[in-house]
């Protein structure tokens, strides 16, 4: 497959409306996925993010977790326990909110849950 002045300007014309990398690449026919991001990143067209992230990234809810003062939920700051706690679709859900152990992200109970040490002793 070469990539003849014809086919750069439809993928460029492609790339500005949107298309996804597969996308484009079935309307070129005879060329991968990849070799269109790779024609991509050599033209240096301006990338866009991921439809996968995006659309994780829209799912996303923030951290909540309940604060005992005034029981409305309360995004839990980064030394705070981050394990959840029940069905996050469900009303109540909420992470534990314990002080976290130093460089983890959870407290020691859920540490001991998350963690476990590896027995390189065994031969």
């Amino acid at each position: 497959m070469e990539w003849s002045e014809e086919r750069v300007e439809m993928l460029k014309s492609l790339w500005s409306k949107g298309r996804t990398a597969s996308q484009i690449a079935e309307e070129l026919g005879d060329v991968t996925r990849n070799a269109v991001i790779g024609k991509v990143h050599r033209l240096g067209l301006k990338s866009r993010p991921s439809p996968i992230r995006r659309e994780r990234e829209r799912k996303r809810r923030p951290a909540l977790a309940p604060n005992p003062v005034d029981a409305r939920p309360r995004e839990v700051s980064g030394r705070e326990c981050h394990w959840p706690i029940g069905n996050p679709r469900e009303p109540g859900f909420h992470f534990c909110g314990a002080p976290a152990e130093p460089d983890r992200p959870y407290c020691a109970a859920h540490c001991a849950l998350a963690y476990r040490r590896s027995d390189n002793s065994a031969a």
